[in-house]
């Protein structure tokens, strides 16, 4: 799919799409329940690949217009030769792989190359150290094996996912363990929101000075959960307020845990001129900050160096694209330069890298420049309604098959 947009300016009311991050963590916690209630669910492609491997891995899923009914998990009796297909999403894979370790039979998990281009060396360790079978191919890994309780040690400076992973696999433990972080913990607004997550359906996970405890034996309770608004896609909507939008996003909790709530101080810096930002706890950030840098004089953005594992090398890719408006980023390894400059008109067609934030950032450039968008269906990942919210707000665009 293609969308061609026209300069305009965004007005208008929205709510805030469901948070893609919690609601992968409620599902997982309420899978786990005798029988729970997720509430305020968008049925994103990442959120339909959790849903699918959960319902593959034995759990009851009942899927109702925004909501679903959820439940039956057994983590030590996983289908026998399950295969689960993660599709494109992290978050299913390195959240449900841990759990396939505890089972003691073969479980395949599925994707995309570009999926399985993403690290897993933490768990792959993990395996290797605790004789767990782990063969893995360019769109594939099979496990098997038996997870024990026990001391982990995973690098903080790495995807927050793993931990996540491990934590809801150890907590279905009779004994104790502990994962201690080694490096520094970035992104540990993530970490945060996994044990909030899990305090609501009744467990408890205890902060050490070197990482977390999870005491064994303990029961996953069934509740009825609903989803808060997403800090992350709500940066697009309110970024089109930089850009001479009279935008107003609602159903977003004001004492959220979630990192990327971060924005909004982040936009007002901009405004008031500030150029150095540090992205290490708020990388999902990078490609509207990026964009929004570029319209706004310029910006330095250091810990950028994980965003070459994201849906695409983010950095590499929003070079690419804001060239073509006439911005020269300089990458390197942790820090990205936005240089000050005029926004141009694109004369190429833009790409999306298909990775749904480098779709939504480019969109927002185009309300002020005009432009076309190759691979914008990208935003099914998270935000399948984004096109459709920027027509309520006014934006004039149109879609058109690629």
């Amino acid at each position: 799919m293609k969308v061609s947009i026209i300069p305009s300016k965004a007005v208008g009311t929205v709510k805030a799409p469901p948070s893609k991050s919690i609601a992968h963590r409620a599902l997982l916690a309420g899978a786990l329940t005798d029988g729970s209630e997720i509430g305020n669910i968008a049925y994103s492609k990442d959120i339909e690949a959790t849903l699918l491997c959960l319902s593959e891995m034995g759990a009851s899923v009942k899927r109702q217009e925004n909501s679903v009914l959820i439940g039956g998990l057994e983590p030590y009796n996983v289908t026998n030769n399950a295969v689960l297909p993660c599709n494109e999403s992290g978050s299913t894979l390195r959240f449900l792989l841990p759990i396939c370790m505890l089972c003691g039979h073969p479980v395949t998990l599925k994707g995309t190359k570009r999926l399985f281009e993403r690290p897993l060396t933490v768990y792959e360790n993990i395996a290797k150290e605790h004789n767990i079978f782990w063969q893995q191919g360019e769109d594939y890994v099979t496990v098997c094996g038996n997870l024990k309780s026990g001391r982990y040690t995973v690098p903080g400076n790495i995807s927050s996912q793993f931990i996540t992973g491990l934590l809801y696999a150890l907590l279905t433990l009779k004994e104790d363990s502990e994962i201690v972080i080694t490096k520094r913990l970035e992104s540990a607004s993530y970490i945060n929101l996994t044990i909030s997550t899990l305090q609501e359906f009744g467990i408890t996970i205890k902060h050490t000075p070197t990482g977390f405890y999870v005491p064994g034996g303990q029961k996953v309770s069934a509740r009825h959960y609903t989803v808060e608004g997403d800090y992350s896609n709500a940066a697009f909507l309110e970024g089109l307020n930089l850009l001479g939008g009279n935008v107003k996003v609602e159903g977003l909790l004001e004492d959220s845990l979630q990192g990327d709530r971060a924005y909004r101080q982040m936009f007002s810096q901009l405004l008031s001129g500030k150029r150095e930002f540090d992205l290490s706890d708020c990388p999902d950030l990078a490609p509207v900050m990026f964009a929004l840098a570029a319209a706004k004089g310029g910006a330095n953005f250091t810990g950028t160096a994980r965003l070459r594992f994201k849906e695409s090398d983010r950095a590499a890719a929003m070079a690419e694209e804001l060239q073509k408006f006439g911005i020269k980023l300089i990458v390197k390894d942790n820090l990205v330069t936005v240089p000050a400059g005029v926004l141009m008109p694109p004369c190429t067609p833009l790409n999306s890298h298909n990775d749904h934030r480098i779709a939504m950032a480019l969109a927002l450039l185009c309300t002020v420049t005009g432009g076309t968008i190759c691979g914008a269906m990208a935003v099914n990942k998270s935000f399948p309604d984004f096109f459709d919210t920027l027509k309520y707000l006014k934006i004039g665009l149109t879609t058109h098959d690629s």
